[in-house]
């Protein structure tokens, strides 16, 4: 039996994101992992695990062989956005196991650009079949299930729309000293609550852009982070949950499966929430970044709105750094975002994140630890992971 080795990540890239109306989903998935190989400095032979989702019929076999590999070790678990944690849980057990080697992690999308070419229309409903059925016939699209649960946490507990504002307040400015974000103006709080309504009570900047964009994760065994040219951002611990297909069958609406993944990924790391030097998490709309910060235990629950009106979530001033690219709300938003996560999370702990560096509390000194926490469906999964320097 091979011993459980150590597994670090060690390349990240993403593709061009944003407004790109001339490249394929494929083109995308491919230019993020040269760039991805290209960081980590090692030769594509020695990939030989892919994980990706997403695309094609036969996800990720298509893709697989777009990319030219031949892997011995694959996923395609998709479980919306927190498809990319899961998958770097499962990547990093098959590796510590001996069952890879390299594993790499690949996503692209042209969600805007199909969307204004025509190729595609907005995203309503997933779908009429199984559990879905019972509630599709009456409108009850994916944004509509986030604003009701919002809803619900701000009768609960007093959670204010102001609140919820300030969440994207913080990301723009996040995102203004990111250049790669797709909004980058500074936005007020009233100016989020004066934007059209989409689903009550989320306005507009409530909820995350739309855009194009691909990104790629390169995970490895520690015997080949020598060989690397990336200083190793080692995969410290993570948790995946599943909660819920059908709202009737969520038990409380103020609870996500954060609660769950975060709890695991905290206990298999043998780190406390309070150590953590930054947070990256998935952001579709403000409600998601208040209730996993209460989740994964940043505050207690019911706490997050008096939490994110402080200004904790910026990277200039900020007590918790939170989504320090702008996260989904103005950085970038092509579909399941949480490979994104990983990447701004590994920049960060590499000390490669610029005019948006995030530096410790009293000292100044570079981030050693943090967590990325993707949410898949409409809080119907989760997938944590703790990463350190």
């Amino acid at each position: 039996m091979v011993a459980r080795r150590k597994v670090a990540v060690v390349g990240v890239a993403l593709s061009d994101c944003g407004r790109v109306d001339d490249a394929t989903p494929y083109a995308l998935h491919a230019q993020a992992a040269r760039r991805a190989l290209a960081d980590a400095g090692l030769d594509r032979s020695l990939v030989d695990g892919f994980a990706s989702a997403g695309l094609g019929t036969l996800a990720p076999v298509e893709v697989a062989e777009y990319l030219g590999l031949r892997p011995t070790w694959v996923d395609s678990t998709s479980v919306g956005g927190s498809t990319w944690e899961v998958m770097a849980a499962h990547a990093a057990d098959a590796i510590a196991a001996g069952h890879a080697r390299v594993v790499l992690l690949a996503y692209g999308s042209t969600a805007r650009a199909d969307v204004r070419a025509g190729r595609r229309t907005g995203t309503l409903s997933f779908g009429t079949r199984g559990p879905l059925q019972f509630e599709v016939p009456y409108g009850h699209t994916l944004i509509a299930k986030y604003a009701m649960a919002a809803r619900r946490h701000m009768i609960e507990y007093g959670t204010t729309i102001e609140q919820l504002a300030e969440v994207a307040v913080q990301a723009r400015a996040n995102a203004a000293l990111n250049p790669e974000a797709m909004l980058r103006t500074p936005v007020t709080v009233d100016e989020v609550l004066a934007g059209p309504m989409i689903a009550d009570p989320f306005t507009k900047l409530h909820c995350c852009v739309r855009s194009d964009g691909g990104a790629a994760v390169l995970l490895a065994a520690e015997e080949y982070v020598r060989d690397c040219r990336t200083s190793p951002v080692w995969v410290l611990g993570s948790g995946e949950h599943v909660s819920h297909a059908a709202m009737s069958e969520w038990a409380d609406f103020t609870v996500s499966p954060a609660a769950v993944s975060g709890r695991l990924a905290f206990e298999r790391a043998g780190v406390r929430p309070d150590e953590m030097d930054f947070a990256e998490i998935y952001d579709a709309f403000t409600y998601m970044t208040l209730v996993t910060l209460e989740d994964l235990g940043f505050c207690g629950k019911g706490e997050g709105g008096a939490f994110v009106e402080k200004g904790r979530l910026r990277v200039e001033g900020g007590e918790l750094p939170v989504n320090t690219d702008g996260g989904g709300l103005s950085a970038q938003h092509p579909g399941m975002r949480g490979l994104f996560l990983l990447v701004e999370a590994v920049r960060q702990l590499r000390g490669a994140g610029g005019e948006r560096q995030v530096r410790r509390r009293g000292d100044g000194s570079l981030p050693r630890l943090g967590v990325a926490s993707g949410t898949g469906g409409w809080f119907c999964s989760s997938g944590t992971v703790v990463l350190g320097v």
